[in-house]
């Protein structure tokens, strides 16, 4: 069964609107949306421990995504009045860059997204690398970092996105919440053309 505290199973939120973007694009937000999404549910001073922020800044940080509807609140885990628990609003959020490519604003907001996703993932990686070290061998030993690279026609390329999206939809769909013997494992694609020199 699911857990109350979290957001629906497959929930999505696409984007249109550059300021729901530019709000997201903002580094705390971003880690704070993704300890919601991964960890669960939290209090104020339960996200400013585990990121090192004050409580203040993550009041308001949370505030901001809670105007944007990425998080809401979670009454049903107060102990009392005065205690606010929040939850992710949804599992994934999305937004077709295409869509973003004629309006000059719509598109530095998603570039601004874009460019705070990938360092918050170059972050994670390197977190992992340096948390390597305390884990058993047997979890080391299925990880992997690889690249690769070939000259595609523009059908090759969509079928090559297509099938990297259905291996991670497969283990998407897997998902659970912890149990005995089981680790959150984390996984990024990115699929793109190389630009020329």
């Amino acid at each position: 069964m699911a857990d109350p505290g979290r957001p629906p199973a497959d929930s999505s939120v696409h984007l249109h609107d550059p300021g729901p973007m530019r709000a997201m694009a903002h580094p705390t937000r971003l880690r704070l949306i993704g300890i919601l999404r991964m960890d669960g549910p939290a209090t104020v001073g339960m996200l400013a421990q585990q990121t090192g922020e004050s409580a203040g800044s993550v009041s308001y940080h949370v505030s901001t995504l809670a105007k944007h509807g990425f998080v809401e609140e979670a009454p049903e885990l107060a102990r009392d009045r005065r205690e606010r628990w929040w939850r992710a609003a949804h599992e994934m959020t999305s937004w077709d860059t295409v869509e973003f490519l004629e309006d000059p604003a719509r598109h530095a907001a998603s570039e601004a997204l874009r460019r705070t996703v990938l360092e918050s993932y170059h972050r994670e990686l390197l977190a992992a690398l340096d948390a390597e070290a305390g884990l058993e061998p047997e979890w080391i030993a299925p990880t992997d970092s690889s690249d690769g690279a070939a000259h595609l026609t523009l059908e090759e390329f969509r079928e090559l996105s297509a099938d990297l999206a259905a291996v991670r939809d497969k283990w998407w769909a897997r998902r659970r919440e912890p149990a005995e013997g089981t680790r959150l494992v984390r996984w990024m694609t990115h699929v793109f053309p190389r630009p020329e020199a």
